[in-house]
Order: C-alpha cells, then structure tokens, then sequence
C-alpha cells in the first residue's frame, strides 16, 4: 500500500471544491481510504472504494468504522476492471472518480479506457489520475478530456472531465 502523500492529497483538495455535498465517489485502488474519506467528511453523499487487497480493504472498513462514515460507503475487494464492469452493470455513475494505480504497472490508461467506455462518469464530472510522471498519458480517452496536471516530485495528478455522454468507446 502506498498511501496519498500529505502534500499530494492537500494539494488535490486545494484544487478540488470544498464542498462536495451530494456528490458520488468512486475510489479505484484506494489503499487506506484516505481520499475516499476526506471527500466524505467534506459532504460526499456516498463513496465506492475498490482495493483488491483484502487487507487493504480491512484498513478502510476500520477507517471508516472510527470516523462514523461505513454508512456511506461501500467497500469492494475487487481488481479494478471488474469493479467497474460490475458498477456498468448496475448502471452506477459518480461525479468524481480517484484513481491511484501501483506505479510503473502501466494502468492509468487501461483504467481510464474503462472508466470511458462503461460510461461511469455524469457530464462535467473529473476524474483524477495520480501517477508517476513516467507513466505517460493521451489527452483524451473517449469523453474524457485531459483538463489539468500537476506536479509533485515524481508524481503526477492528471485531472479529466468528462464532455457529454456518448456511445461507449470501442
């Protein structure tokens, strides 16, 4: 687990808005949980956090217990791609979707090829992709376009926003 580093995480809520209430958040390889739980304690009304770690997952269920937030979440042991087949299924959209892959393991662009073709996103909603800096990725996957990046030391934070909705990306 490689948990959000605290300047990257602040830097992320700086640019984020403050008040996320109502909104709907998709946390994919969510580690501890922290991003999951600050967008919670800022108003989200629910959070989806996937790890296919089990014991990851404990930690979060944990975190959650003790901030009075399990309510509002759910927490699925599940890779990544399934967890979003699954939530395509279920038609689930979010408004903001996290993702934070192991780094140098080439995932940011097959998730975010996922994330676009299972149209899980509401129009105008962000995802935010940290990554190493190494990782490179196009401007646009589908609906979503590359709208912003930042950079904190060898990491990456990687804002798209989705356009409207449209067919599912080939």
């Amino acid at each position: 687990m490689r948990p959000t580093a605290g300047k990257v995480k602040e830097s992320l809520f700086n640019i984020l808005p403050r008040d996320f209430s109502g909104m709907r958040v998709l946390d994919l390889f969510a580690g501890s949980g922290n991003v999951s739980i600050e967008a919670l304690s800022r108003g989200a009304e629910k959070a989806v956090l996937v790890d296919a770690s089990s014991r990851s997952a404990a930690t979060i269920r944990e975190n959650l217990r003790r901030l009075d937030l399990a309510k509002r979440s759910q927490v699925w042991v599940l890779p990544a791609a399934r967890a979003l087949r699954s939530l395509a299924q279920h038609a689930e959209i979010f408004d903001l979707i996290f993702i934070d892959p192991p780094y140098e393991q080439r995932l940011v662009g097959a998730t975010l090829t996922l994330i676009a073709k299972n149209n899980l996103l509401v129009p105008d909603g962000i995802v935010v992709a940290e990554h190493s800096r190494r990782e490179p990725v196009k401007p646009e996957y589908g609906p979503l376009i590359l709208n912003d990046q930042r950079r904190y030391g060898d990491t990456l934070l990687t804002f798209f926003k989705a356009t409207a909705r449209h067919d599912p990306v080939a």
